[in-house]
């Protein structure tokens, strides 16, 4: 928190009032003055380091809950819902997003809720089945996809494992024999055909598909490791996500294990250091680290440890049909991992037609925001009993003026160099020369005029 101003007034309101004090009496048990605790609870004033020490002092108040626990995700996330089509003659700026919050953080937290429960731009069925996956991915959301606590209980782990022996998927093996009486079993395809991981609690066994590679399996192994070792920390997420629903829990701890696993793959002190050192290279960091491209895309990011921050990287998942399965935004704000459709000139769906060809593109959106993005396929390690394999393409992505330190972005003049004009999909973009147009941009009145063609069939006022 040292290198970032908090403003949580929502939450100083809250607690202040959990605790029956008026603002007079808790001024003075903070020794501040009454006005100063208005400003702050206002989000006129920011929350100091001072501050943060007086209040776990005097209240047993965890500081950390003042980043976690903002209203619908942040200003960032509550801008991104904001950019939907139906809101588009609205022109909300970031200014009001932060006056909302600030005068009426239920209201926003409200909002929030009821939009990720009506799934913006999907049909009312598409928005009953999609419900959970919002309901966590919210709650992701609210925490930057950083989770402090699993990070740093898997970086004691995987330097425990290391002190045992050189090979982590060995070592894990190991201590799921002799701590846990478990021990791992790789069943051949015809024996396990649609299971990737298997649990046999009666055989005491963790089953693997032999269809995974090494790192796939390290992954599975520290997967159910964490399930048993990292509980007491996954519990107290899921509770303090107060979800109401079996299978949001089990869907949200299903990615906090998934998360430890990682973890215990790419220790945060050495993954970083290995970032910087290699001008995140992700090949060198995928042979370094034993993983596949997507397990170092995602480890990405999660890098915002208060103190040994990485670059602030957003990361997508699509297919060829542009349906979005994963999208992390991390500590960027990047408006385009969140939008429900993408821009074609985005090279995001070329990495279709260059299979694992790492494909680089400088893209420049609507508010003149410049975006350095890599995109690259992936293959899951499962596929059908029929042999059909899945495809996707992943991206990566960061602000332009942070990318100069990455290995990838050499040769590119990121400052001023020519970059692709893109949108945020038609129905948000209003370029009005763009030739790859499929549909009219939403809230903007058409214009016909039978005596010309533009370049384009639609063109609608600019105003």
């Amino acid at each position: 928190m040292a290198d970032q101003k908090i403003f949580a007034g929502h939450r100083l309101r809250r607690l202040r009032r959990s605790s029956g004090l008026t603002q007079a009496a808790m001024a003075e048990t903070l020794g501040v003055s009454p006005s100063y605790l208005n400003l702050l609870e206002r989000n006129q004033r920011p929350v100091t380091a001072s501050l943060m020490l007086r209040l776990s002092d005097r209240f047993d108040f965890d500081p950390r809950l003042l980043v976690a626990d903002e209203p619908g995700g942040g200003a960032d996330a509550l801008r991104r819902r904001l950019a939907d089509p139906m809101f588009a003659d609205l022109e909300i700026d970031r200014t009001e997003v932060e006056e909302w919050l600030a005068a009426a953080p239920g209201g926003a937290e409200a909002f929030a809720r009821v939009f990720d429960r009506l799934g913006a731009g999907t049909g009312a069925g598409e928005a009953e089945r999609d419900d959970v996956v919002s309901v966590v991915k919210r709650e992701i959301e609210r925490w930057r996809n950083h989770f402090a606590d699993l990070d740093a209980a898997a970086e004691a782990l995987a330097d425990e494992l290391r002190l045992g022996a050189g090979d982590l998927y060995g070592a894990i093996a190991e201590r799921l024999r002799v701590r846990h009486q478990l021990t791992i079993r790789i069943l051949p395809i015809e024996v396990m055909p649609d299971r990737l991981r298997r649990l046999d609690l009666h055989a005491r066994q963790l089953q693997l598909g032999e269809m995974l590679d090494s790192g796939s399996r390290t992954f599975q192994a520290a997967f159910q490791l964490g399930q048993i070792e990292a509980r007491g920390e996954i519990d107290a997420l899921v509770a303090g996500a107060a979800f109401g629903d079996r299978t949001a829990e089990r869907l949200f701890r299903r990615h906090l294990a998934s998360y430890f696993a990682a973890a215990v793959m790419m220790p945060y002190g050495r993954f970083l250091r290995a970032c910087e050192s290699t001008g995140y290279d992700l090949e060198v960091l995928q042979r370094r680290f034993g993983a596949g491209f997507e397990m170092i895309a995602h480890r990405l990011t999660t890098l915002q440890r208060v103190g040994a921050r990485g670059l602030p990287f957003f990361m997508i998942r699509v297919d060829r049909a542009g349906q979005s399965s994963k999208r992390y935004a991390g500590a960027s704000t990047s408006p385009m991992v969140e939008s429900p459709d993408r821009c074609p000139l985005w090279r995001l769906h070329d990495a279709f037609d260059r299979p694992g060809t790492l494909i680089r593109q400088l893209v420049e959106l609507e508010d003149g925001s410049r975006w350095f993005t890599i995109a690259r396929t992936v293959t899951p390690q499962a596929r059908s009993p029929g042999g059909v394999r899945a495809i996707f393409s992943l991206g990566l992505g960061l602000a332009a003026d942070l990318a100069t330190p990455l290995v990838d972005a050499q040769g590119i003049d990121l400052r001023e160099g020519a970059a692709t004009p893109i949108g945020l999909g038609c129905r948000r973009c209003t370029r009005i020369d763009c030739i790859q147009r499929a549909a009219p941009p939403a809230g903007r009145s058409l214009m016909l005029n039978e005596r010309e063609r533009g370049l384009t069939p639609f063109s609608f006022a600019v105003d």
